[in-house]
Order: structure tokens, then sequence, then C-alpha cells
């Protein structure tokens, strides 16, 4: 899979603060590539430089093949944090306005508009002013605008800051369609359990420095520790814990069951197959719950954040 985009050893100072440092990352085409990272790391900074917001110290920017340029902000569609709709303007008036400023003719924009107007079922907004809208509602009319011209690029910055779980939902699904259709998104959260749900590839940046990237999947496997969670039924849990911990690194689990089981997390070492432990298991207990510990996206950045 080719890159739509590729940052390239980008740094940016602002005054005696380094904001950026040699920060390169690689978003495939058609993809959902989450940026994380905690507050103040860099991620605004370097969406800034994508949206050509911000001009690097140092470093290239290409999009498509080609060097970023001007011409490139019609490739682009950005849902930044601090949402910038004007409150005093009606929705289908301010809608039409800013499709325009993508390009689009009035005509076009009226067209596409309906069909997303409709698609969300906020049709009868049109002559509402912003100002009356709740800001979930708002949050959907500025969605609307950044995908309205189909951009090849889009960048959504905390998309669902605002949503009820209903809303948040119907965008995730959109978003998800989006990448189907062949859009590329930058996808910057601080809400793991959503790049768990929609990214395909992450890269971290922690205090300027970009310390993690990758596919999502191969990073959870670089991640994991070889640890399965179990839960055991046997007439002497004190006596299978003690055999246990003689053979395995052992410690206490906490999941919910149905059953009265022994909970606890086992560490396999020296290569250690799941299934020569389930044979072990199978011979003093029986076997209620076994699930291999697969690191979520939550645990690898504190872990990667903290080590760093």
């Amino acid at each position: 899979m080719s890159n739509l985009l590729e940052v390239h050893e980008v740094s940016k100072n602002f005054g005696d603060f380094k904001a950026l440092n040699n920060v390169s990352i690689q978003v495939p085409k058609g993809s959902i590539f989450g940026l994380l990272g905690p507050n103040g790391a860099g991620k605004t900074t370097l969406i800034r430089v994508i949206n050509q917001i911000t001009m690097p110290d140092s470093g290239t920017v290409h999009l498509d093949g080609d060097s970023l340029n001007p011409s490139h902000i019609k490739d682009i569609g950005y849902l930044p944090e601090e949402r910038g709709l004007y409150k005093s303007m009606k929705v289908g008036e301010q809608a039409l306005y800013l499709a325009q400023l993508k390009g689009l003719s009035k005509a076009e924009a009226k067209q596409r508009l309906k069909y997303w107007f409709d698609r969300l079922e906020i049709g009868d907004w049109w002559n509402k002013k912003i100002q009356e809208l709740s800001k979930g509602m708002a949050q959907k009319i500025q969605f609307v605008v950044t995908v309205l011209h189909q951009p090849k690029l889009l960048i959504f910055d905390e998309p669902f800051s605002g949503f009820d779980p209903i809303n948040a939902n119907l965008i995730k699904d959109e978003i998800l369609r989006l990448r189907e259709e062949g859009a590329t998104v930058i996808f910057s959260t601080h809400r793991m359990e959503s790049v768990e749900e929609l990214c395909d590839d992450i890269a971290l940046i922690h205090k300027s420095n970009k310390i993690l990237e990758g596919k999502l999947t191969d990073i959870k496997r670089q991640y994991k520790t070889n640890t399965f969670e179990v839960g055991l039924e046997a007439e002497n849990k004190s006596a299978l814990k003690s055999s246990l911990t003689e053979k395995f690194t052992v410690s206490e689990a906490s999941f919910k069951s149905l059953n009265d089981d022994l909970k606890l997390n086992i560490k396999l070492e020296n290569g250690g197959s799941a299934q020569d432990l389930i044979s072990f298991l199978n011979q003093r207990a029986h076997i209620n719950h076994f699930v291999e510990v697969i690191p979520s996206a939550n645990d690898i950045f504190i872990q990667t954040v903290q080590n760093n």
C-alpha cells in the first residue's frame, strides 16, 4: 500500500520551545491513522503543519507524491478540536459559504449538503442559527462541512467531543464508511477505545518526538507478553495456585465471571504455548475462562510514554 501523506524529519520551534523534533510519519492511502500523544506532545503543531497553517523550520511534507503546496488546501478536510462556526449565521447559509471556499459551485454544494443533511437527519436545521444548536448539533454541521468537498485526506481532531454515545457511534460509522470509499483519515484523540475501533495504523508523539509508529496489530504483537487470563474451578484452590506458581509466573486477575473461579494471570516463559498451558491446567482443574491478554491501545500508550 502506497502512502498518501509522508512527513519527513519535520522540526518546529516557537522561540526556545521545540514543538516538533525531526518527526517523520507515513500515512498509508485508504487507512485510518491514529495520531496520539499526551497534551502538549506536539500533535496539534504537526496537524497545523500538514494544513499549512504553520510552516516547519525544517523537513518536508509530501501529499500524494507531491511537495505540499497551497493547491493542496482543496485536498484536505480538517475538523479542529476548537470549532470555528459563526454563531450568528444560519446553518444552511454558513455551510454553503464554507463549501464554496473549498471550490464547490453553489449548485454542487446544495446538492451535496442535501445528501448529508438527509443522511444525518438534520434537514430541519437549515434555517437555524448556530447559536441555537447544542454543542453536539453544531458538531454535526462541522463534520458535514469538513467532508463535503470529498478531500483525499481528512483530519479529525477529537471528532467525538460533545457527542452523546448514539451520535458518537453514528459519526464513527460515517468515518469508517468514508475510509471504505477511499478516503484517508488522520484521527487525533485521547479516547483509546476509539483508537481500538477505528485505527489501522498509529503514531505516538511525546515531548515533541515520535516514539512509536506502525500498524496497530503489529504493535500489539510486539507488546504482548505471552500471558493468559484464566478462570479455574478446583476443590483446593490454594493448592492449585501453589502448583501453578512453581511452574509459571502467576498473578491475581480480575474479570467478571458467573462462577466462583480461581482467577489468575499466567505468564509463559521460554516459548511455552497456549496449548501446553491448557493441557497442564486440564489435568488439575476445570477451565471456565481462558483468554490471551492482548495489550490495549491504552496500555501501550501509558507504557510507552512512561518508558520515555
